[in-house]
């Protein structure tokens, strides 16, 4: 008997484990993942980036703990005095807003002053004097956060997971096929190989594959796996240090290495576990896009790229949070963050361990991400922010 089991061992589910695990009061925490190489999971796929660039005051809470994390990730998440190095680089964050967006602009832009972020306000003529290599014909002006930054995702996976297990988490290689339910609670786990695990409460924090866990106990969830490609390309045109830059087409690149990572997301793309990835989609939309925001992009090269997966919540892009409202009592989700989750993951851990040991939210409020607004229909999208 465990008295949580948490389905998928990636960023998020690492987390959870790891918080639950930190105090010794969550009791046996079993965390139940098919492949301990990751080799689909969403996780390393990511690009990393790390945000308080919102509308919502919940995401930004989160991002602002989470950055925190990031930044102390090295020495807290040490096992046997061997540091747990993740790569935490703060190269900012740069969102572009065109004239018929600019009233957003001001008014995310006030939002994230008041919860006392370092954002700085950019009219178009302040973006070239600060940015010269970009293109902004159609931009009035944009929001720059200099102290937000990205990380390396598989590392953050890593750091949570040993840290979790260090802890007393217990690890399972295998997939979850049932899940058994008593009254109006889950009671037990059934495994691909045949094992069954007793639960006192269980998290679904499987990402794009959270909808095939959920469907087993008829659990209504809008979201799905949704195919995001990155591509690596570099140029040899001399460009000035650039933070992490999109626009509201869902354009984005960043410094990586010698060169740039970007991509443009087809949020319109047909669902599915699609790892293709598509060099003609570099070719016909994101290399365009690129050159016309840096005109020295005309010139890159493309040297390679992978696809991974969203979690995309259909519904209004964030998270969903918390217990099964209205259904099985110990059943809860983490899932639906639409690209936020590496993102978010310290600050839902920690958020998911209050929930479950003390029965509400304590550090963040995140109510309002929970599952009460999938059963009315209440979207909470975020605003001028993709």
């Amino acid at each position: 008997m465990y008295d949580v089991v948490i389905i998928g061992g990636g960023v998020v589910g690492s987390s959870i484990a790891y918080h639950l695990t930190r105090e010794g009061r969550a009791g046996r925490v079993c965390v139940v993942e098919p492949d301990p190489t990751y080799e689909f999971a969403s996780t390393p796929r990511a690009v990393g980036g790390g945000r308080r660039l919102f509308s919502l005051p919940e995401n930004i809470a989160m991002s602002r703990l989470s950055l925190d994390a990031y930044r102390d990730f090295e020495q807290v998440m040490a096992v046997g005095g061997e540091p747990a190095p993740v790569g935490f680089r703060r190269g900012g964050y740069l969102f572009l807003y065109p004239p018929e967006q600019a009233g957003v602009l001001e008014l995310n832009f006030e939002t994230q002053r008041s919860l006392g972020c370092p954002v700085e306000l950019l009219d178009r003529d302040g973006l070239k004097r600060r940015f010269p290599s970009l293109g902004l014909d159609d931009v009035a002006g944009g929001c720059h956060s200099p102290e937000d930054g990205w990380v390396d995702p598989y590392s953050a996976l890593l750091g949570f997971r040993r840290k979790a297990q260090s802890q007393g988490a217990v690890y399972l290689e295998d997939r979850v096929v049932g899940l058994e339910v008593s009254g109006r609670k889950v009671s037990a786990v059934s495994l691909e190989k045949g094992g069954r695990l007793g639960a006192r409460a269980v998290v679904n924090a499987a990402g794009a594959w959270a909808p095939e866990i959920c469907r087993m106990v008829g659990m209504r969830l809008p979201v799905e796996p949704l195919r995001r490609m990155a591509y690596y390309f570099e140029t040899r045109a001399e460009i000035e240090p650039l933070p992490l830059t999109k626009d509201l087409s869902g354009l984005f690149f960043k410094p990586e290495g010698a060169g740039f990572v970007g991509g443009l997301p087809n949020m319109a793309e047909a669902a599915g576990f699609n790892f293709e990835l598509d060099h003609g989609y570099f070719d016909r939309v994101v290399w365009p896009s690129l050159a016309r925001r840096v005109p020295a992009f005309a010139a890159a090269k493309l040297q390679r790229g992978w696809a991974g997966l969203y979690d995309q919540n259909r519904l209004d892009g964030n998270a969903i949070i918390g217990p099964w409202t209205g259904g099985l009592e110990n059943f809860h989700v983490a899932c639906g963050f639409s690209g936020h989750g590496l993102m978010h993951a310290p600050a839902v851990g920690l958020a998911m361990c209050e929930l479950l040991l003390d029965g509400r939210f304590s550090t963040i409020d995140l109510s309002r991400l929970g599952y009460q607004r999938v059963i009315d229909g209440t979207p909470l999208p975020e605003q001028g922010i993709i």
